[in-house]
């Protein structure tokens, strides 16, 4: 009976059917083959699966990335980058790529990711005379991103489904975003020396140093907040009393990116001091970017806003639907002991972690190719956790390396979400697109490498908050 319930869901993927309807149906499928039990268990399991609190977090974080994509904020952002960066060799690829870690620290997801910046990096680069396929690769590589750098809502269905602290896998990708980060710079160095690339805005000591002023300011911010509250000042008059400066300093200098930019700032830190969950930090980012859209930049309009929320509540159905439907599918899974077998199968030829993080790395790859990064973790996580477990491999470590995997697959074909969002905007075909990003897999693989086999890089920052 559990063979015919994985060849019903092959076959519904091989016959086109979306993957939440291809799970759901074979649980179903095989429910009414065993008779064991009635078939509205199927619904009961979806819905109380995602009646969770950390899940609540992933419509907020969609809202805030939407919200900033539709507010202009990502046009600041993409001007604060230029102007840090702008100057050097193959100038708008590194800014493509500080752009992107910026609002990474915003959307959460690689998608929004290539779709709000995409569209204004790619014309950019195209308008200065980059070739548009080195445009459109180093987006898509920059896009992955997203759900690196914390916010990330793959990270928080890992961290419901492996029993893991969010604020932990949040923590992790910090260093890790910035290792995958340098890697793409050094990528866009070597196509600016191959081809000769120049900078692309003079170099000024004013308009850089003020870029370096501004980043200053935003990371000095919670340092100032700390020691007030060291110094006896409560909380709430500390953050509201900061605030209350950064804005009056904004209307006075009018700073390119402080106040977007401050976002992930505030998510981070009210995180690691414990005055909010990652849920409620979801929440405070959807306020935070409501209040500049609406009221301090006034770019979004109330029409506009309504647009945002249907946007995100389309999303947002897609991917609980999704969830809801991976949830009963690994439930099944589990209770056919289909995780216990597939533990022994993997421990009767390997006991070493190293091995078995090679085997994991190339299975993530593989299925990647095929199913959506949030249906990927919640079928695989009840799996192999188990086998994580025995081998004594870090959740939060391992959390790392799947979201990477998936992050890498939306890269190719044949369900790659980027693959098909980046041909609209560069106005390329698909299979130029698809050779476009090829070169690009290469940092990104080295990434991988190192991120699985040098732990500390993501459980470093973890454990000093710990």
């Amino acid at each position: 009976m559990t063979i015919a319930m994985l060849i019903s869901f092959l076959a519904g993927m091989a016959t086109g059917v979306p993957v939440a309807i291809a799970m759901a149906g074979s649980a179903l499928v095989y429910i009414l083959l065993t008779g064991g039990l009635p078939p509205f268990v199927v619904m009961h399991q979806m819905i109380s699966g995602i009646d969770s609190f950390p899940l609540l977090a992933i419509p907020f974080f969609i809202l805030a990335g939407n919200l900033m994509n539709n507010a202009g904020i990502t046009t600041r952002i993409y001007n604060f980058a230029l102007t840090l960066v702008g100057w050097l060799r193959g100038g708008l690829g590194h800014v493509n790529v500080i752009a992107s870690m910026i609002f990474a620290g915003m959307s959460g997801t690689a998608v929004a990711e290539a779709a709000g910046l995409g569209t204004i990096e790619i014309k950019a680069m195209k308008d200065q005379g980059y070739p548009v396929e080195f445009a459109v690769g180093v987006t898509a590589a920059s896009s992955t991103l997203g759900p690196i750098i914390p916010p990330s809502v793959p990270f928080v269905v890992y961290g419901m489904m492996a029993d893991v602290s969010v604020s932990k896998l949040f923590l992790a990708g910090i260093v890790s975003g910035f290792v995958m980060a340098v890697l793409m710079m050094a990528t866009v160095s070597y196509y600016a020396w191959k081809y000769k690339w120049g900078g692309d805005i003079a170099f000024e000591w004013i308009r850089v140093g003020k870029a370096i002023g501004e980043l200053g300011i935003v990371l000095g911010f919670p340092l100032v907040i700390w020691e007030a509250i060291r110094l006896g000042v409560s909380f709430d008059i500390a953050v509201g009393a900061g605030l209350a400066l950064l804005l009056a300093a904004d209307r006075k200098f009018r700073f390119v990116a402080v106040l977007p930019i401050l976002t992930p700032v505030i998510l981070i830190g009210g995180m690691t001091t414990g005055i909010f969950t990652p849920t409620e930090g979801a929440i405070a980012a959807s306020v935070w970017s409501l209040f500049l859209g609406l009221v301090w930049y006034r770019t979004l309009s109330w029409k506009m806003l309504v647009k945002v929320s249907m946007e995100t509540i389309e999303t947002t159905v897609s991917v609980m639907f999704i969830i809801a439907a991976s949830l009963i599918f690994g439930w099944l899974l589990t209770a056919t002991r289909v995780t216990d077998v597939f533990t022994a199968w993997v421990l009767s030829f390997t006991h070493t972690s190293w091995t078995f993080l090679i085997l994991v790395n190339l299975l993530m790859l593989f299925v990647g190719c095929f199913l959506e990064p949030m249906a990927s973790i919640v079928i695989l996580v009840p799996v192999l956790m188990p086998v994580v477990h025995k081998l004594g491999i870090d959740s939060v470590h391992f959390g790392l390396i799947m979201t990477l995997n998936l992050m890498i697959g939306l890269l190719h074909p044949p369900m790659g979400m980027v693959l098909f969002v980046l041909p609209k905007i560069a106005n390329l075909s698909f299979e130029r697109t698809m050779m476009a990003i090829l070169p690009w897999l290469i940092p990104l693989l080295v990434a991988l490498i190192l991120l699985t086999y040098i732990p500390a890089i993501s459980l470093w920052l973890p454990g000093l908050f710990a």
